[in-house]
C-alpha cells in the first residue's frame, strides 16, 4: 500500500472514530530520515503531505442523528483541495470505504459476522481478499462509472484510472503472466569464526572440617 501511494502523493484518508486508525496509517506511511552525519541511527518521519481525516457517526434507534468531521493530521485547506479534485464529494466521509468493505464482505466469506467460512491461516484471507480486488476492478462494470455523465459505456474501475482499454474477463485475469522480478544473486555467508577454547578451571577439593572431638581423639 504505501508503495503503490507513492506516487499518488499528496493523500487524503478518510476513517471513522477508531482511534487506532490515525496511528497506523501514520506508521505505515514514514520513510527513513538522516537528521545527522556519522555513525548513528535514521530517524522515521512522517510523509509531509499525508493527511487524515475522520468522520464520527452518533446514531439513536439505528439512525444517524449527528456527524463530526475533523482532521487527525494534516491541513484542513490542503485536505478539502484534495477532496474536490478527487470528485469524492464536498465534505469528509467514508461513502468508499465502506462500499468498499462491504463489496468485500459480500463476495468473501470469510469477512462476514457470522459465517461457517472462517479463515484459519492469513495467507488464505490476503489471497482472497487479493483475487476480489483484482476481479472487481477490471471484470467487474461499475454501475456508475457507465453512466452518461461519466464515460457513457461499460467501464470498470481499472478503465476509469487509465490501468487498461477494455473489460477483462476472469480467464484472462487468471492466465496474465507478469515477467519475475530481476534475479539478484544472494550474498555468501561465511563461515563462522571458531572462538577459542578456554583452559579448564583446577578443580577445587572440598574442605572437611571436623570436629572438635574427632580432632583431639585422632591426635591423643
Amino acid at each position: 500500500m504505501r508503495r503503490c501511494a507513492a506516487c499518488w502523493r499528496p493523500l487524503l484518508i478518510l476513517t471513522d472514530g477508531w482511534s487506532a486508525y490515525p496511528n497506523s496509517i501514520l506508521r505505515a506511511f514514514r520513510e527513513k530520515v538522516k537528521l545527522t552525519k556519522g555513525v548513528g541511527r535514521a530517524c522515521l518521519q512522517v510523509w509531509e503531505d499525508v493527511h487524515i481525516g475522520t468522520v464520527i457517526k452518533r446514531t439513536e434507534k439505528k439512525r444517524v442523528v449527528e456527524i463530526t468531521r475533523k482532521i487527525a493530521h494534516g491541513l484542513v485547506e490542503q485536505a478539502e483541495n484534495l477532496l474536490h479534485s478527487s470528485r469524492g464529494g464536498m465534505v469528509l466521509n467514508t461513502a468508499f470505504i465502506e462500499r468498499l468493505n462491504g463489496t468485500f464482505r459480500e463476495r468473501l466469506a470469510s469477512l462476514t459476522r457470522t459465517s461457517r467460512h472462517a479463515a484459519r491461516r492469513l495467507q488464505v484471507l490476503e489471497t482472497g481478499m487479493y483475487l476480489i480486488g483484482c476481479s472487481y476492478n477490471f471484470c467487474v462494470v461499475h454501475h456508475e462509472l457507465s453512466k452518461a455523465k461519466h464515460w457513457g459505456m461499460a467501464c470498470t474501475p481499472a478503465m476509469a484510472s487509465g490501468l487498461t482499454d477494455h473489460v477483462w474477463s476472469m480467464g484472462e485475469l487468471l492466465t496474465y503472466k507478469l515477467a519475475p522480478p530481476r534475479w539478484v544473486e544472494p550474498s555468501r555467508r561465511r563461515p563462522p569464526r571458531k572462538r577459542p577454547v578456554s583452559d579448564p578451571e583446577p578443580t577445587r577439593r572440598a574442605r572437611v572440617r571436623l570436629r572438635k572431638g574427632v580432632l583431639c581423639s585422632l591426635t591423643s
